[in-house]
């Protein structure tokens, strides 16, 4: 008779060097499906005897679905199934390989092993992943540098600002940091399809379209006691702001801690930000997406209506809107259910904007359906398309009467500059052409009626269309807002409002002006200044009015996302109104890293960060945040003095580096006047 318990060798370290998971910090052996893995164990004293193994995972392991399977010893590995072939063996012990399916459910295993007739004994436990390294797998990239990019990279930067004016900050997705494995796996756990049929939802788990979409709905807190918690109010009480993060691990980390209560708070980049790790932890490539001037279209109509009233005060009517920018996520496989063009990246979103099957998740909707306006295909792609081709409609609002008259309408505001991070390098790749042809060509407009035909549009009369005498009005002038010198916090506001005559004749025009405070998705917050003028424009004449907003009239107003709408509403007396206006992101003042020496694996390096006071008072309350996977575990957190006005800080402090590669320290400084001052290095660290 056997051992009761024999006692197992993983041989963790080649296994995971041969399945790309040497990055996860586990006593546990975690492989990736479709490829050999071997192990020793002892306890057999004949080994030769026949040995019948058992992987099981899920609640309710069976054969039916796939959640169960056994197979004996066999002289080569198998295509179809599990298997295991014998690789050599000595008096007290046996290794094997052992290889499962390419469509292998992934989570925790348990095997065992049944010795000639004895009962089965357990070998312990594995976590099997998806690997995009085998080509049999439905996530498989071929280039490996993508892999290394998608899968195993733990640092990433994401795009904001607005399209004029982009910016990206880094985050820390951390997926190989600790416990986040394990918090990945009870996310998939606690979804509501998991609760409502468990046997079901995890016999589902070898399908990454699957997956993609119940975590795209775990992420955000709605329906489910997801990770993170929206917020777009502009207060923050009792949570953190959303763009006081920078990494992913935190948030997680938070949210198991608390009995898996959500996280507060989220905003876009965060919900994109938590799926992008726990995706990449799970072995699906993914990555985040950053569109400009995106459309948020709540009725499905293709359209979005912006009302404003006679001041030009933009008026929240109406649920539709255009955010600055939305960021979601792409990830990589195949889509058996609707044929290979449309296999590849696959767009997700966790942010909870609309409901899709009666819960806020979206995707995974194929790229490559949004570019040829394919929105009769599964899943969600109206919403997407619309988030990248909407028209925009812009409305005089009154509220006295109700009335609503067409100001303009715009076919090539929304979509911009679609933005990603480069593999392998620091930089910006803009994508804008895998969502849609050119703005303004043919085959642009094409796509377009083909997907408002498909969304049964063209042919429904729809009340709350502008007529065709409208959308082809022309008006007598024209304006833009430009800007005049630096868009910093801290500075005054410059900026020229430029007005042109196109007729022969002169027009006489009255100008409402207004700015607002706003947040990123545009909802106006705070009233920052307003002016109303009246012009004379001689005929073609080109007019500049200089319009100065100092710091101290927009400091208070101004919300965290540093955005301010300026419109200017133009009456042209006996013609049609003009509206102007821009957005416009500050900048926050720079915020300097230095690394003082060689960063040398498991020797302490000194790392100072300086800051300058831009203003001519006094900031307190300043508190410096720095995280790095591999550069130090968790969080710093360090209290800076007050600093008076132009007065430099310079703050040192020790990492000790614990693996070698480039990696990349984030920082994030806020005070009472600037919040969430980011950054972020490279640092090469040496053996």
């Amino acid at each position: 008779l056997a051992a009761t318990q024999p006692s197992t060798n993983w041989h963790l370290k080649e296994n995971a060097r041969e399945h790309h998971t040497s990055k996860f910090s586990s006593e546990e052996l975690i492989v990736r499906r479709g490829q050999v893995f071997t192990i020793t164990f002892n306890g057999t004293e004949k080994p030769e005897q026949n040995l019948i193994f058992v992987a099981e995972t899920g609640p309710k392991p069976s054969k039916a679905t796939k959640t169960l399977a056994t197979f004996g010893i066999s002289s080569t590995v198998s295509k179809e199934g599990w298997s295991a072939v014998l690789q050599s063996t000595n008096s007290s012990s046996v290794s094997i390989s052992i290889s499962s399916p390419h469509n292998a459910i992934i989570g925790r295993y348990k095997l065992s092993v049944q010795i000639g007739s004895s009962p089965p004994a357990s070998l312990g436990t594995f976590v099997l992943l998806f690997n995009p390294w085998s080509s049999g797998d439905d996530v498989f990239l071929p280039n490996k540098a993508e892999c290394e990019e998608y899968v195993l990279e733990e640092f990433g930067i994401i795009f904001a600002g607005n399209k004029n004016h982009i910016s990206g900050f880094g985050w820390n997705f951390g997926q190989f940091q600790g416990d986040i494995l394990n918090i990945c796996l009870s996310i998939m756990d606690r979804s509501l399809y998991y609760r409502q049929d468990p046997v079901t939802d995890v016999s589902h788990r070898h399908d990454p379209r699957y997956l993609g979409r119940v975590l795209s709905s775990m992420v955000n807190a709605n329906d489910d006691q997801g990770v993170v918690l929206g917020n777009w109010s502009g207060k923050y009480e009792g949570g953190k702001n959303p763009s006081s993060w920078t990494g992913s691990g935190e948030i997680l980390q938070s949210w198991k801690k608390s009995g898996f209560k959500p996280v507060k708070y989220g905003q876009c980049w965060v919900f994109a930000a938590v799926l992008t790790t726990v995706l990449r932890c799970l072995g699906i490539p993914t990555r985040t997406i950053t569109n400009f001037s995106s459309a948020h279209d709540a009725d499905g109509n293709l359209r979005v209506d912006e009302f404003y009233d006679a001041d030009g005060n933009h008026l929240e009517r109406g649920a539709d809107s255009v955010w600055n920018f939305h960021v979601w996520n792409e990830s990589w496989f195949t889509r058996n259910d609707l044929g290979p063009s449309y296999s590849g990246w696959q767009v997700l979103d966790a942010t909870p904007q609309e409901e899709s099957g009666g819960i806020y998740q979206c995707g995974p909707a194929s790229r490559y359906a949004i570019k040829e306006g394919e929105v009769d295909l599964d899943y969600d792609c109206p919403f997407v398309f619309a988030e990248v081709n909407a028209d925009c409609m812009y409305w005089n609002y009154d509220s006295a009467t109700g009335k609503k008259t067409l100001i303009f309408s715009k076919s090539t505001e929304i979509g911009d500059s679609i933005s990603t991070k480069a593999v392998g390098r620091d930089d910006r790749v803009d994508v804008t052409s895998d969502y849609k042809y050119e703005e303004g060509s043919v085959k642009e407009r094409d796509t377009f009626k083909k997907a408002r035909k498909k969304l049964g549009l063209e042919d429904k009369f729809d009340p709350t269309a502008p007529t065709q005498e409208e959308i082809e009005q022309k008006p007598d002038i024209t304006g833009k807002f430009k800007v005049a010198g630096s868009l910093e916090v801290g500075k005054d506001l410059n900026l020229l409002l430029v007005l042109e005559n196109l007729q022969s004749d002169a027009k006489t025009v009255n100008v409402n002006m207004t700015a607002w405070s706003t947040l990123y998705t545009r909802r106006p917050v705070n009233e920052i200044w307003k002016d109303s003028i009246s012009v004379t424009l001689a005929p073609k004449e080109e007019k500049q009015f200089p319009i100065k907003i100092k710091y101290p009239e927009y400091q208070q107003q101004l919300t965290t996302d540093k955005t301010i709408q300026v419109t200017a509403l133009c009456h042209v007396e006996d013609g049609i109104q003009v509206l102007v206006k821009r957005n416009i992101t500050l900048d926050n003042p720079a915020i300097d890293i230095q690394v003082l020496g060689e960063a040398k694996v498991n020797k302490e390096v000194v790392v100072e960060v300086a800051f300058t006071n831009p203003i001519n008072t006094e900031v307190k309350d300043c508190v410096l945040q720095v995280e790095g996977s591999d550069l130090l575990r968790g969080i710093l957190e360090l209290r800076i003095p007050p600093l008076k006005a132009s007065e430099k800080s310079s703050t040192k402090f020790k990492l000790i580096p614990s693996e070698a590669g480039p990696k990349h320290l984030l920082v994030n400084f806020s005070c009472d006047k600037f919040a969430d001052i980011k950054t972020f290095k490279m640092v090469n660290v040496i053996n």
